[in-house]
Order: C-alpha cells, then structure tokens, then sequence
C-alpha cells in the first residue's frame, strides 16, 4: 500500500477523551474514530487488525470442529420472555420497537435465538454433540462507556455455543474451547491467564476468564505463587484459616463519636485498630434492604453475597432507602437489628468490635457476634493478596487485567426453558447440555495495545500488524532512492509480504515518527549513503535493533528480520 493513497489520519496531540494507551493510541494512530458515545468507526489500519484476529479465531474455531453460521442482530422479545431474560437483564440490553408496536431487543448476546434454532432442528442424539459461532456486532447500552473499546455500546464479538447429550460431552467440548481459547491469545502475542469466574447474566454452573495482564485491566485477579490456581477477585477462595479468637469479651459500652462517619473517622477518634472495627453496607436485593457487615480492612464481596441472596436486581442503597429502613446514614450497626444481616466469617469468628449503634454520633465497642447480636454468616469479603492458596498452600499474589474471552458451562439453563431437548437411544426425551463461549475482537485489539507501547507509540505482535513492513526512502526527491524503494516494494509484495511504501513528500523524521505510531514491526530505510555501499537500514520497532541488510539480495534477509520481530527488546 502507497502512503499517499492510504487513509490514516494521525494525530500528534494526545485526544483529552482517551484515558488509557490503547484508546489514546487507536486515535492518534488512526484505527478509528468516534461516532457518539461508546460508538466507533473502524479505519483501515484498525479494520486490518481486527481481520487479523479475525482470521486466528475462525482457524482455531474450526479446528475444533466448530462451524460458523450468522444471526440477525435484531431478536424478538419473545424469545427472551421464554428465557425469563427479558425483565431481567437491566438497562443494558438495548430495547426497540417496530413500526406495529412488536418489542424487539438488539442482541448483546444469542443465547436465546440459537437455542431456538437447535430445538427446532435438532431432534436426535446422533445429530449431537454440535458447536456453532459466529463473529458479529453486539449491542450493549452502557451506562458509561469508558476506555476506547473496553467498554462500549457497540463492539464485535465471537460467540460459540455447544449442545451435547450429557455433562461428560459438555466436559469435552468446554475443554475444546477452552484449549482454543488458549491457542487464540497465544497466536495472538498476549500475556494471558485463564482465570476462575462468576458466570454473571449468562448463567451457568463454571466458567474460566482469560485476562490479559495490564495495569489498566478493570479486573482483578488472584493467582498462586506456586501452581496454575487463578480467579477473578470475585470468585477468588482462600486457603487461610480463620480461627476462632481466644481473647476474653469485653463489656460492651456505648461511645460518643461527634460526626465519625466512617471507619477511618471512627479508628482515628478512637486510637483503635481498624481490623476491631465493623464495616456496615447495606444493599436493596429485590427491593428489600439487607444488611451485611465485614471487617473494617475488608471489602465486600458483591458478586458473592448476590449469589448468597439469589437476588435478581441488586444494588448499594440510596440515602432514600436509608431513611426508609430507618437506617441511620454513618451509624448503622447490627445490635437490635429488624433487619436481615449478613456477617462474614471473620466477624463471627473474631472478638470485641466497634460498630455503629443506630443513632446518630455514637458507636458500639466490645460487640460480638452470638452474644450481642446474630446474622447469618457466609464469606462475604473478597479474598487478599498474601492470603494462602486453596489448593497447594502457596501464597496470592495480586495482579489486573484485561478480560478478552470468557467460557461457560451453562448446562440446561436455556435447553429447559426454550424446550431444547433430544431423542435418546430409547426414544426419551432428554434436556441437551449447553455451553456458551465468548471473545471480544476489538477488546483483544484493545489489550494488545495495552501491552505493547511505549512513547512512541504501538508495538504490534507481528500477527496482529496491519502491515509487516514500512519502506521508508528518505527523500522523495532522489531518483536512485525511489527506484530502488519501488524495486524492493515490487519484490516484496510479489513474495506475499504485507508491505506500506512510505512515498509522501514529508521529511524523514516525520515518516519515522508515523512508522513508530503506527506500530509497523520491521521499517527498511533507503538513503543516498546505504545505497552507496550497496546497503539498505533497517530497525525492528518491538527490540530497537537497527542495522543493515545488503541490497541486492534482501529477501532472505528480511524474513529472517521478521522471524525475530517479537523478540524482546534489544540490549
């Protein structure tokens, strides 16, 4: 491709919207552009990347013997009302209407419309086990779309499902995806771990994340110092036991606590240790509030006490809900509690805590649970790093990152309500087992930027590059130096190699900037002096390892450049 004719408008100024590298780098770089809020158009630099990943999904998909079919994007609310998913997935799926009044929704996901697809077609235990995807644009109404591509209201997904007669064959073809999965990251140049999760809205009994690691990952996973144990903080078990304190209960008394709100206010007023206080939140689950308590150094567990509660709609309460409860905002305590509470292990298992005392300006010291109050108790905090591991002893350690796929088993959730069943050998009727598995395309374009830039801009994985290689002649100007870029372009494009032949009438150090931005893995500098030696410069973009190549014969040269693209950075 000719620079002059290619549309890849940068920019130099860093955009005030983008708040992370990927984002900031997709804009200058000219990947793409944004339409409204969450919303992006794809330019050919990005649109190239995105085919790249693309194309590694679908080998890998059909590899493990899955095939590839299209939905509509547009679902019928129907098929969601027998789900028992339309009133409750939330403000997020996107709900429209036709012109005769029907209820639509644009499909952030296809559940529903392919397990209706299957119990209509498929009738028989021989026609199973059977994976079917699709890569396609889902629909999302986020509340707040952020970061470019992590979290947006249009974006383009890979879904596969799977429908197999029993759990065994579920086993098989959730270990298929999950093998595909890793082969998928891996091709694609990602630092990854598949990580334990929380299945979410899409139901289900396990399910895996894969995360690439970064900085600016909105998640948080734990991982062992010591074997493969890794799990979303959400999920996240620990192996540390919580022991039943020895110490002698103390007498509770109230105290006068003047404006001490919250637990840094109340320790720091009471010279006191903020693992003896209480923390007090209170969620509406379903529309009745619920108290939970944890540690004062703790934080909750949403995810887990949802679950616990099996609650539909779940969220923090309002100062309204408050003052509804009777609750009293900053002094909220169990003792005497009508309402239902939750307390986590290690308040049930500990001695003489502080806590609110339901009125305002005071607080309780020398409470414990089983004497001066009850609950039920669960662990309800989310697990630290530093804590011991689950499975082998070892130590957690902490890390974020950036989920890019995820698969789950959803067993009968959607085969029972959506009728899909089979025929066994005896002519009974059996519920198939499901499995849904899913990749974010541009997300996973997202994260590799996220893991590979610097200040001069992106660093692609070879396989991910829009182009292999950017021939740079320093000046337009010379005949020899043109003549010679459009040899080596020729010779590389008949040779396969995907190559941009840098022919704008910029300065030198312009073009190198762009290559830079750009992310191009190998440039090929033509210049008066290099020629004149019979040479051709060359820098490879991952490393910085810069030299020469003979000119009369570059080819062998050059490939062997590109098999070490992404080495590491060259010492």
């Amino acid at each position: 491709m000719r620079y002059s004719k290619m549309f890849a408008p940068t920019l130099r100024e860093v955009p005030a919207e983008a708040e992370i590298a990927s984002h900031q780098l997709m804009l200058r770089a000219g990947l793409m552009r944004k339409v409204a809020s969450g919303i992006y158009t794809y330019l050919p630099m990005g649109w190239r990347t995105m085919e790249k990943i693309d194309t590694i999904i679908r080998e890998e998909m059909n590899r493990s013997g899955a095939q590839e079919l299209l939905f509509p994007i547009v679902q019928p609310a129907e098929l969601w009302q027998k789900s028992g998913r339309w009133d409750v997935y939330g403000d997020e799926l996107w709900r429209v209407r036709d012109r005769h009044g029907r209820d639509f929704c644009l499909g952030p996901t296809h559940e529903e419309v392919i397990t209706s697809l299957i119990s209509n077609e498929v009738k028989s235990y021989k026609q199973l086990p059977l994976m079917l995807y699709q890569i396609q644009n889902k629909y999302r109404d986020e509340r707040r779309p952020r970061f470019g591509l992590m979290r947006s209201r249009e974006f383009v997904m890979k879904d596969c499902y799977s429908f197999d007669r029993d759990e065994d064959g579920l086993d098989v073809s959730y270990h298929l995806m999950y093998d595909a999965y890793t082969r998928i990251f891996q091709r694609c140049g990602l630092d990854f771990r598949p990580v334990e999760a929380d299945n979410g809205a899409i139901g289900g009994s396990s399910s895996h994340e894969f995360m690439v690691l970064a900085e600016s990952g909105e998640a948080e996973i734990l991982y062992c110092d010591s074997c493969n144990y890794a799990a979303n903080v959400e999920i996240a078990e620990s192996g540390t036991v919580i022991a039943e304190s020895e110490e002698a209960m103390g007498d509770v008394e109230k105290v006068l606590t003047p404006n001490c709100r919250t637990i840094d206010d109340v320790v720091s007023f009471l010279h006191s240790d903020v693992k003896k206080s209480m923390k007090a939140l209170v969620f509406m689950a379903d529309g009745i509030p619920v108290l939970i308590f944890i540690r004062g150094d703790r934080r909750l567990n949403e995810i887990s006490v949802q679950n616990y509660l099996g609650a539909v709609t779940f969220y923090m309460a309002t100062e309204e809900d408050l003052v509804n409860a009777g609750l009293v905002q900053g002094f909220i305590g169990p003792v005497g509690q009508k309402l239902r509470v939750l307390v986590d292990h290690e308040i049930a298992q500990g001695r003489n805590f502080c806590c609110g005392a339901n009125e305002k300006d005071y607080h309780f010291i020398n409470v414990n649970f089983g004497r001066d109050f009850d609950g039920e108790v669960g662990k309800f905090r989310l697990t630290e790093a530093g804590e011991t591991c689950p499975h082998c002893g070892g130590t957690l350690q902490k890390a974020r990152g950036i989920e890019v796929g995820q698969v789950f088993k959803l067993g009968s959730k959607y085969s029972k309500s959506m009728g899909a069943t089979y025929l066994d050998e005896e002519g009974k009727a059996q519920l198939m087992e499901m499995g849904c598995y899913g990749i974010g395309v541009g997300r996973t374009m997202a994260a590799a930027i996220e893991q590979n830039n610097d200040e001069h801009g992106i660093i692609w994985p070879l396989s991910l590059a829009p182009y292999q290689i950017i021939i740079v002649p320093v000046s337009e100007k010379s005949k020899t130096q043109v003549a010679a870029a459009e040899k080596l372009y020729g010779d590389l494009l008949a040779a396969g190699y995907e190559v941009i032949l840098d022919d704008r009438a910029e300065r030198a150090g312009v073009k190198f900037k762009d290559a830079d931005l750009l992310g191009i893995p190998l440039r090929i500098t033509i210049g008066d002096k290099s020629l004149a030696k019979g040479e051709l410069e060359y820098k490879l973009r991952r490393s910085g390892e810069a030299g020469t190549i003979s000119a009369e014969n570059p080819l062998d040269a050059i490939e062997d450049l590109l098999n070490r693209a992404d080495a590491p950075d060259h010492e």
